[in-house]
């Protein structure tokens, strides 16, 4: 939804929810194309209850949406509308924020200026054209807020400012700190403040395993819906096996999405498994240009459309255009 704007060169106000973009619906002939029971893996934790099925396939069924990540110190000259009027994308995330000056000023990571941002600059006229973004919190370079900020209110205050600048009304957390019990309440409780004041929606970025989630990282999970904060999607960073591995790679990443799927029922007190599908987003990693086919896109894309997964996305490596574009639905 539109927001205000700002003069071209200044900070917008807004960055708002993760705007959907309504997309075509996908096809019978793709829904099936992604395993959803292969061989178990290894160590995996046994579930306390029955494994939750995804709902009937039908014959049309709404794709998923797609996020464009966007490392903003590795592509500071990136022009947000340039990329939606090219790719028909119309959601994204901006990393990384983390802490700089007393542990409680946020701050770009990678930019000579952390104050600025000159991909944020545009996120004004993305909004013009029905587009959106979201700030992503922590990251590889540099600590989160949470486990820096320990004034007390300051963390709040910390998330605070980046949520008005930009008018915000999703963030996400990469978080790499579910070990820091202390780092995960303040940071639980500071999402709740937020929550209480405004509409807020949250998502954390976790890494996928093959077993599911990392027990840290569920524990992690429980605590923070036990402090108030309503996390609303889990984003999962799948790496993809080399196209030489034996077996089927995109099967072992069905298996580990559905175990972390119970995982979230579990963590987040669902009472019905089933919606811990529409609670998940799936991030494939690449490691190299060609981890990722046309036909392994297809899948992908069925298995979100038939799941009802909350977003898809990409890191790593840049597949080729014609990968692209079947993630981004956008023609040729």
């Amino acid at each position: 939804m539109p927001r205000h704007r700002r003069e071209p060169g200044t900070l917008p106000r807004p960055l708002a929810v993760l705007g959907a973009l309504a997309l075509t619906a996908a096809t019978a002939a793709a829904i099936h194309l992604l395993p959803a029971g292969a061989a178990p893996p290894p160590a995996r934790p046994p579930a306390a209850r029955a494994p939750a099925k995804p709902p009937p396939a039908t014959a049309e069924q709404p794709a998923a949406a797609f996020v464009a990540f966007v490392d903003t110190a590795r592509e500071p000259a990136f022009d947000l509308p340039a990329d939606s009027r090219r790719t028909g994308v119309r959601r994204y995330a901006l990393g990384h924020l983390v802490a700089g000056g007393d542990g409680c000023a946020p701050k770009w990571s990678g930019l000579a200026d952390p104050g600025r941002n000159p991909v944020a600059n545009r996120i004004g006229r993305l909004r013009a054209m029905g587009g959106d973004a979201a700030p992503v919190f922590g990251g590889p370079a540099g600590q989160e807020l949470a486990a820096t900020c320990t004034r007390p209110g300051g963390l709040a205050a910390a998330y605070r400012r980046v949520v008005g600048a930009f008018d915000a009304g999703s963030i996400d957390f990469e978080v790499r700190d579910s070990a820091d019990r202390a780092a995960v309440l303040r940071r639980a409780r500071a999402i709740h403040a937020m929550q209480r004041e405004q509409p807020l929606r949250v998502s954390f970025t976790l890494p996928l395993r093959r077993y599911g989630l990392a027990a840290g990282d569920v524990e992690m999970l429980r605590a923070t819906r036990q402090a108030g904060a309503e996390i609303g999607t889990v984003n999962l960073l799948a790496p993809i096996e080399p196209r030489d591995t034996e077996g089927g790679r995109l099967g072992r990443v069905a298996t580990a999405v559905e175990a972390a799927g119970e995982q979230i029922a579990l963590a987040q007190d669902l009472a019905d498994p089933a919606e811990a599908w529409r609670r998940i987003a799936l991030t494939p990693v690449l490691a190299g240009e060609g981890d990722l086919t046309e036909l392994d896109a297809r899948k992908l894309a069925a298995y979100a459309a038939r799941h009802g997964l909350a977003w898809l996305s990409l890191r790593g490596v840049t597949p080729k255009p014609d990968v692209s574009r079947i993630l981004w639905r956008s023609p040729p």
